[in-house]
């Protein structure tokens, strides 16, 4: 169990503002934390991994991460951290990142073919394009087989492409390693495949917390509209079959027939639109 009771004095843009959070999240948990820019996110992050401070209490598994009178050194708190940034050794190969963190060659090759960068691992990271740069600061981040690994927006700069082919990594690595994995994302759909609870921060603090479904999928009024969108999920409850699709930042929930569930896969392109207030999905890849 992970305990966070914290507090810290933030700088805005526009005005001052207090992050005030107190949480416990399960171990082996996927959550997303979510919120308008300037909410607190990162800094929740770095505050966790040790590269702030803050007021409060951290406890994990009942190992004392910061208290009044005292805060655990970085290096001792076995965190992963993946950065929007990289932050790799661009002079260094690709194994050589990984070995630089921990010299275990047998797990360093072994991530690097998990990734499918096991080919490349002599190759320069400055050689590297933004996806595959992105999965070495992943592998790394691994290396120590961290008690919990910390995402911050890691898949921002990315085309839909990798991203939900990295997507599919980091949940494959998160499952197999066991690890808590806390992930800042403004991306719904990534949000809704990847983790189990979503916690929303606003001004720095926590105004909605609870699984992807019931914090992103809003349910509204009837009315006439035709949009494109990612199916995300497609699940037969009772004798209905219910679709979760990705239009642009928002989730929705369409009940749709069995006719038409048969024609689609998750993963399809799909435009959604009504007709005398029943919405229709019709398959567009």
């Amino acid at each position: 169990m992970i305990n966070i009771n914290i507090n810290k004095k933030l700088h805005g843009a526009h005005d001052n503002m207090k992050l005030d959070v107190n949480l416990s999240i399960n171990e082996g948990d996927f959550v997303a934390i979510s919120g308008k820019s300037g909410s607190g996110k990162t800094t929740l992050l770095r505050v966790l991994a040790g590269l702030e401070e803050a007021v409060g209490n951290i406890d994990i598994n009942s190992e004392v991460w910061l208290s009044k009178s005292f805060s655990m050194p970085i290096q001792k708190r076995g965190v992963g951290f993946v950065f929007q940034d990289y932050a790799l050794f661009e002079n260094m190969s690709l194994i050589n990142n990984l070995l630089y963190v921990k010299k275990d060659k047998e797990l360093a090759e072994y991530l690097l073919e998990v990734t499918e960068l096991k080919g490349l691992k002599n190759s320069s990271v400055k050689s590297l394009s933004g996806g595959q740069k992105q999965r070495v600061a992943l592998c790394r981040a691994m290396m120590k087989r961290p008690k919990i690994l910390l995402l911050d927006e890691p898949l921002s700069a990315l085309d839909s492409l990798m991203r939900n082919r990295l997507q599919n990594e980091i949940l494959t690595l998160h499952k197999e390693f066991g690890t808590t994995t806390i992930m800042v994302s403004h991306d719904p759909s990534e949000i809704y495949k990847l983790s189990n609870r979503v916690i929303v921060l606003e001004h720095g603090k926590v105004i909605n917390d609870g699984n992807p479904k019931d914090v992103l999928i809003r349910t509204q009024g009837s009315q006439k509209f035709s949009f494109e969108g990612e199916l995300l999920e497609i699940k037969k409850v009772d004798v209905i079959f219910i679709a979760i699709i990705a239009i642009g930042q928002q989730l929705v929930e369409i009940v749709v027939g069995q006719d038409e569930a048969k024609n689609l896969e998750v993963g399809n392109i799909v435009n959604v639109s009504t007709k005398a207030f029943s919405a229709n999905i019709r398959n567009i890849t």
